[in-house]
C-alpha cells in the first residue's frame, strides 16, 4: 500500500516529506494508513496531511462567509442560542403564544401510546447478531406542523394493531423556508414535535436558495459581504434570485443551481432558521455549498449538514471528492459539519459498502450513509425497491441509515410534487399529506421488523424505545 503526499515533522525545520513509501516496508508490516498515522502520533511525531494544491476557498470568500457569521453573534453564539432554542419548556412557551399551544398537548398525549419496539422483540424473541450492521430509519415528507400532528395520532392509532408503526429516528421535511415559515411559528411546531415529543434523533429541514426573500435582506448582506446577488423583484418589496439554469423558485432542482456567490444566501438561511427555532440539521443543495458550510461551520460543532442524493454520489469517485472537501475544513475534534451522505439512488450494495470502507479508513468522525429504499414515483423510475441491496449491506456488517422517500404504493399526494405546493395547499391537504408520511413510516417498521427477524438491529425514535 502507498502513502502519496503527506508531510511528517516534529515541529522544527527538519521537517521531511514522505511523497512516496510503501506500508509493508515498515516495521512490523503496517496494514494500513490509518495505522501508520497512529504509530506516528504514539512515537512523538505530528502527521500532517498537505493542503490542496488548488485551494477550495479564496481569501475573498472566506472573509465575506466569517462577515456574515459574525454579523449572526459569531460561532459560540450560533451554537448557545441553538442549544438554547432545542429545551422543550422554552419551545412551548414560545408556541403558546403563537397558537399552537393545544397542537402541542394533543401531540404529548399521542405520543404516550405509541408502539413500542421492545414489545414486538418480546413476542418475538428477538435475538441480535452483532456481526451485522445497523439500521436507522429516515422518513421524508414531515411538511409542517398540521402533516406532523396528523402522523403523530395515525401512529399512536396504530398501537396494538397487527401492523404497529414506530415513530422513525430521523426525519426530513422539503417546505420551503420562507419567512412565514420560519418565524409564525410553523417550523418550530413541526421541530417541538419531532424533536421533543416523538424524540427524533434528527430533523432535516431544506433550504432552497430560490426561496423570496425581502429585498432590504438582500441589500444587507451586499453591504456586508461586499457581493452583488443578481435578483428580481416579486411583489410588496419581496425578491429572488434569478436562477438560469432550472426550474421555478421553489422548485427542486432551482436548490441545485447555486452560482457566483449565492452560497452567502443559503449559509444566511440556514443560520437564520437555527436561530429563530434551534434546527440544527439541513439539506445541502449543491457543491459549492458544501464547500461553503464546511468552513463556515467548522466552529459551530452543533450544526449538522446532509447531503442529497441529487449531488449524484452514485460511486466511490464522487464519494472521494466529497471526504476530500471535507477533509480540507475537518474540525479539531476530527467531525464534519457533514453528518449524513445519501448515497445516490443509481448505487448498488457494494458501492454503499466501499464508501464506508473509505470513509472508516479517512478517520473522518460522526458521518453516516444513506440509501433511499423506495422513491417518488415522480423521482425515479418506476417501482424502484432498493430493499435486497439494504440486506446485503447490512448483512456485511456495514451500518447505514434506511430512508424512505415513498411507501412504494404511489400514493396520489405521495411525490415530489407535494412537497412544493404553497402553504395555503399544504394547510388545507395536511391530514391527508400526514396520511401518506404515516404510510411511509409503517413501511419503514414493516422493513425494521424484518430486519430484526434477520438478527439486525433497527433503530427508531426514543418514542418508540422508551420501556
Amino acid at each position: 500500500m502507498l502513502l502519496q503526499g503527506f508531510t511528517i515533522g516534529t515541529g522544527s525545520a527538519s521537517a521531511f516529506s514522505l511523497s512516496s513509501c510503501t506500508v509493508s516496508s515498515l516495521p512490523g508490516r503496517l496494514e494500513s494508513c490509518i495505522v501508520f498515522q497512529y504509530a506516528i502520533k504514539f512515537a512523538g511525531i505530528f502527521f500532517k496531511e498537505e493542503p490542496m494544491k488548488y485551494p477550495l476557498l479564496s481569501d475573498a470568500d472566506m472573509k465575506a462567509m466569517d462577515a456574515l457569521k459574525k454579523h449572526h453573534g459569531g460561532a459560540d453564539n450560533i451554537a448557545g442560542t441553538i442549544r438554547k432554542m432545542k429545551d422543550f419548556e422554552t419551545r412551548k412557551k414560545i408556541l403558546a403564544e403563537k397558537g399552537f399551544g393545544k397542537m402541542i398537548e394533543e401531540a404529548e398525549a399521542y405520543a404516550r401510546d405509541f408502539p413500542q419496539v421492545e414489545d414486538f422483540e418480546k413476542e418475538n424473541s428477538i435475538s441480535y447478531n452483532d456481526s451485522f450492521g445497523t439500521g436507522t430509519s429516515q422518513v421524508s415528507g414531515f411538511q409542517g406542523a398540521k402533516v406532523t400532528h396528523e402522523c403523530i395520532k395515525r401512529i399512536a392509532e396504530s398501537a396494538g394493531s397487527d401492523e404497529p408503526c414506530f415513530a422513525p429516528q430521523e426525519m426530513i421535511s422539503v417546505v420551503a423556508l420562507t419567512d412565514n415559515y420560519i418565524y409564525n411559528g410553523d417550523l418550530l411546531a413541526t421541530l417541538t414535535m419531532a424533536e421533543n415529543i416523538m424524540k427524533a434523533s434528527k430533523f432535516c429541514n431544506t433550504n432552497l436558495i430560490g426561496i423570496p426573500q425581502p429585498e432590504k435582506r438582500f441589500r444587507e448582506l451586499e453591504a456586508l459581504t461586499g457581493e452583488k446577488f443578481v435578483r428580481y423583484e416579486c411583489e410588496n418589496g419581496v425578491c429572488a434570485l434569478t436562477l438560469k439554469n432550472q426550474g421555478t423558485p421553489f422548485g427542486n432542482f432551482g436548490g441545485i443551481e447555486v452560482a457566483n456567490n449565492n452560497h452567502l444566501i443559503y449559509l444566511d438561511g440556514v443560520t437564520r432558521t437555527a436561530l429563530a427555532t434551534g434546527g440544527d440539521f439541513y439539506l445541502n443543495p449543491s457543491w459549492s455549498t458544501i464547500v461553503a458550510i464546511c468552513y463556515y461551520g467548522r466552529d459551530i460543532p452543533n450544526l449538522h449538514i446532509k447531503i442529497s442524493m441529487l449531488l449524484a454520489t452514485q460511486n466511490p469517485m464522487q464519494f472521494r471528492m466529497l471526504l476530500n472537501i471535507m477533509n480540507e475544513y475537518i474540525r479539531e475534534d476530527g467531525t464534519s459539519p457533514i453528518y449524513e451522505i445519501n448515497i445516490g439512488n443509481g448505487s448498488t450494495a457494494d458501492n454503499f459498502i466501499q464508501c464506508a470502507k473509505e470513509l472508516d479508513a479517512s478517520g473522518i468522525k460522526g458521518v453516516s450513509l444513506a440509501a433511499h429504499i423506495y422513491i417518488n414515483p415522480d423521482l425515479g423510475i418506476p417501482d424502484f425497491n432498493w430493499t435486497d441491496h439494504m440486506f446485503k449491506v447490512l448483512q456485511s456488517g456495514t451500518d447505514m441509515t434506511f430512508k424512505y422517500e415513498s411507501d412504494g404504493t404511489a400514493h396520489e399526494l405521495d411525490t415530489m410534487a407535494t412537497y412544493f405546493i404553497s402553504e395555503e395547499e399544504r394547510d388545507a391537504m395536511g391530514r391527508n399529506i400526514g396520511e401518506v408520511i404515516f404510510n411511509k413510516a409503517l413501511r419503514a417498521s414493516k422493513d425494521g421488523r424484518a430486519m430484526m427477524k434477520k438478527g439486525i438491529r433497527a433503530i427508531f425514535a426514543e418514542s418508540a424505545q422508551k420501556h
